[in-house]
């Protein structure tokens, strides 16, 4: 396999930070943790994150802010950011969503969920054509879906 992933794992709660970084032992990755929003942005330069799992709610910059700052900077904008937040409001997805973020997940994580979830964005962080990302990031959540009925 190619290089060991990166992920940053954004949020000012320190059991949440700890969860998720305990869920994430069952991945062959590289963990760095930020406590906000500006520590966030200031991870990313040193630790070069292939990921971010991304809290919503913190101090200093939000998750919106912080995501909309990485993808309107060329040198981060192809960092796969996945949003994790206990807001679940049709807004707040919108908000997201225009912030750039690649796909997100609402609190209470779901373990399994989230490692699907993550090894699909790991998967594709080599693509860097992002209609092709889409691409195969549908196929494997439609994979993960199980058959349809048609």
């Amino acid at each position: 396999m190619s290089r060991t992933s990166k992920i940053l794992i954004a949020d000012d709660n320190a059991a949440n930070r700890e969860l998720l970084e305990a869920y994430l032992a069952a991945i062959d990755c590289e963990v760095e943790l930020a406590i906000d929003g500006q520590d966030t942005l200031d991870k990313v330069g040193s630790f070069q994150p292939d990921l971010i799992l991304l809290d919503v709610m913190m101090p200093k910059l939000s998750g919106f802010e912080v995501c909309h700052q990485l993808k309107e900077n060329s040198e981060t904008s192809k960092i796969m950011v996945l949003m994790v937040t206990a807001l679940n409001e049709l807004g707040d997805i919108e908000r997201a969503v225009n912030a750039g973020t690649d796909d997100f997940l609402s609190k209470p994580i779901n373990k399994v969920q989230l490692l699907k979830r993550v090894e699909n964005m790991l998967r594709l962080r080599d693509t860097t054509d992002e209609v092709e990302r889409l691409r195969q990031y549908i196929r494997a959540m439609e994979e993960q879906a199980g058959p349809t009925k048609q």
